[in-house]
């Protein structure tokens, strides 16, 4: 496919996604932190129908996510193919996401499951910019949820719940919530840190970190880490990160 090609059906997907839209949609997302002008409400319903019809489409996927569109994006890491992405394509779209949803999921979803996700996730959680650091510690939470078990390693990522639980709290705020997921799903898909991601969540206590004006609530790690338990489901690992 050249790069005319491409565009044309860059196009022609916007006009889909654009007619897809609706206001209802677009007044629940900007509630969440949406940008009002590069979104037109698209339920995430909708945009995996468009991704089963595509399947992974790299070149299109680069091309949608370039747009700033919010709803592009999202489609854009769902039919990525992470083994195309580079660290520079990578980059581009950690500082590119239009809003938090896309800091939060699609482009930690992505990174996760790309060859290069442990490194970027390292450089990420260090980074100034609250939303490429939440993006890291996610990014790391992906990986988990998808990598097999003896390829993590155990000591490295004991160390990163060691710096949440000294760190946590004082955090900025959609870092504290990424910090709180990665202990999920540390405690979750990974059994020989699982007793010690719930010690650590109980030593962290609650989590505060403000929703805006929306009724999402923090889940109690601890909490939700033993329920996976409960459910004989710890160190099930996911076919995707992306959903």
């Amino acid at each position: 496919m050249n790069e005319s090609s491409i565009e044309i059906t860059c196009r022609q997907i916007m006009g889909e996604l654009e007619g897809l839209g609706k206001e209802s949609n677009r007044k629940t997302f900007v509630r969440h932190g949406a940008p009002k002008d590069a979104l037109y409400g698209v339920a995430v319903a909708d945009l995996k129908v468009i991704q089963k019809r595509l399947k992974k489409n790299h070149a299109l996927a680069l091309s949608l996510y370039e747009t700033g569109n919010a709803d592009a994006q999202y489609l854009a890491g769902l039919i990525a193919d992470e083994a195309q992405m580079t660290k520079t394509d990578l980059n581009r779209w950690v500082k590119g996401a239009s809003w938090s949803m896309i800091s939060s999921y699609t482009v930690p979803w992505v990174a996760g499951e790309s060859p290069h996700a442990l490194a970027l996730a390292t450089k990420w959680i260090d980074r100034k910019d609250e939303m490429v650091a939440m993006s890291g510690w996610a990014t790391f939470s992906s990986y988990l949820s998808v990598a097999p078990d003896e390829e993590v390693d155990k000591a490295f990522f004991e160390s990163l719940l060691e710096r949440v639980v000294r760190d946590i709290h004082e955090e900025r705020n959609q870092v504290r919530d990424a910090m709180n997921h990665f202990v999920i799903a540390l405690g979750s898909y990974v059994p020989d840190l699982t007793a010690k991601a719930i010690e650590a969540a109980k030593t962290i206590g609650e989590v505060q970190v403000d929703k805006g004006d929306t009724a999402c609530k923090v889940p109690d790690a601890a909490t939700y880490i033993q329920k996976v338990k409960d459910r004989g489901r710890i160190g099930k690992k996911r076919k995707s990160a992306r959903c």
